[in-house]
């Protein structure tokens, strides 16, 4: 029996994007989707260069967010584009998903949701009330390890959870920071782009909601202490946030963008009473599970003996390692199963509820060190 595959459309994502290029991949890898146009670029002619270099049709190419909603509503509904992409820049999530989602479209979007918890809010609303589905690339989510990971804790293997460690390093402001010229001219130090944090609304918000997915926990309040470096940088580039659970777990969140050398470096580590659990990200095929008086063992996907949420996130066999393409790829993929109505596990996807969650932490973060390192309350 045939099944017919979902038409998503992109917003965002041009000809020299990264995140365009692993989206698309992402797409493509569970046989779920096929790209039927869009809006790659706020440049039409670019926007069209890029549909040519994919053979789309180029009748579904817009110059923008309007046409397509109008061009494509007019369209018989098995015909129209059903899932869209939101690969804009920050500050165009919000408006951008929410003409989307009023117009009726599945919206997979970028993080962060929106710049503030009010605009996130409204989305949860305006999702459940078009009754449509939404989807957050928290991408790491989607690693078989991670997903192994949040399976253990769920069994038990670590017991009681007593402590979490959370940690993303990396380097490349550094190479801008210390320049005055050079720092205005990045786009993620500045707050008409990104909002009111650069650090923790880019990657700190990635350890917050790896906590939150892989424990089963929820983050109560932090203390935060971030920093600028100068006085003149309007947005954080580096900072810790001590963490307490809404079940008096505590932990800490450290992020930076000023770490020299580092590249990618997220790391989570979370301690049971009776064992602990720790994944890179840059090694993603090793989790290690360390249990007291005994040796470290080492779970790497493709094996028989993981949970099956991991084994079906593994496209390949044991020792052939999977990326960052491919963790998305497996989000793709459980969306697509909410979008057809078919059965998906928890946790397949990162959902609305999951974007509000990360703006209310990382107005918590900004509000804490505001106030000169107080306990907020997110």
């Amino acid at each position: 029996m045939k099944v017919q595959k979902i038409r998503l459309g992109l917003i965002g994502g041009g000809m020299d994007s990264m995140v365009g290029i692993v989206h698309r991949i992402a797409a493509y890898l569970g046989e779920r989707y096929h790209i039927v146009g869009g809006v790659f670029s706020s440049d039409y002619s670019a926007s069209k260069l890029l549909a040519n270099k994919l053979d789309l049709d180029q009748s579904r190419i817009y110059p923008g967010i309007d046409e397509l909603i109008e061009m494509e509503l007019s369209l018989p509904k098995d015909q129209r584009i059903e899932v869209v992409s939101v690969l804009t820049p920050n500050f165009l999530h919000y408006s951008v998903a929410k003409k989307l989602i009023t117009a009726g479209f599945n919206v997979i979007c970028e993080k962060p949701m929106t710049f503030t918890v009010a605009e996130a809010e409204e989305l949860e609303v305006l999702v459940a009330e078009k009754s449509v589905a939404f989807c957050l690339t928290h991408t790491y989510t989607g690693y078989p390890m991670v997903r192994q990971m949040r399976e253990m804790i769920a069994a038990g293997a670590i017991g009681r959870i007593q402590k979490v460690d959370g940690q993303y390093y990396q380097g490349w402001i550094n190479r801008f920071i210390h320049d005055v010229d050079k720092r205005s001219q990045v786009w993620r130090l500045s707050p008409d782009k990104v909002g009111n944090s650069c650090c923790f609304g880019d990657i700190g918000v990635h350890v917050f909601n790896l906590i939150e997915f892989t424990t089963g926990l929820q983050i109560e309040r932090v203390l935060a202490d971030v920093n600028t470096l100068y006085a003149d940088n309007p947005l954080d580039v580096d900072g810790t946030a001590l963490i307490k659970t809404a079940d008096g777990v505590s932990g800490m969140i450290r992020a930076s963008q000023i770490a020299t050398g580092e590249e990618n470096n997220m790391t989570l580590s979370v301690y049971g009473e009776k064992g602990g659990l720790k994944w890179e990200q840059e090694n993603p095929s090793l989790l290690f599970y360390l249990l007291e008086g005994q040796p470290v063992q080492v779970f790497k996907p493709g094996n028989d003996y993981n949970h099956s949420f991991a084994q079906e996130s593994s496209k390949l066999p044991s020792g052939h390692p999977e990326g960052l393409g491919d963790a998305l790829g497996n989000i793709y993929s459980g969306f697509a199963k909410a979008v057809r109505g078919e059965v998906h596990r928890k946790g397949s996807f990162p959902g609305v509820a999951d974007g509000v969650r990360g703006v209310r932490f990382v107005e918590a973060v900004v509000e804490s060190n505001t106030q000169d390192q107080a306990w907020v309350r997110l």
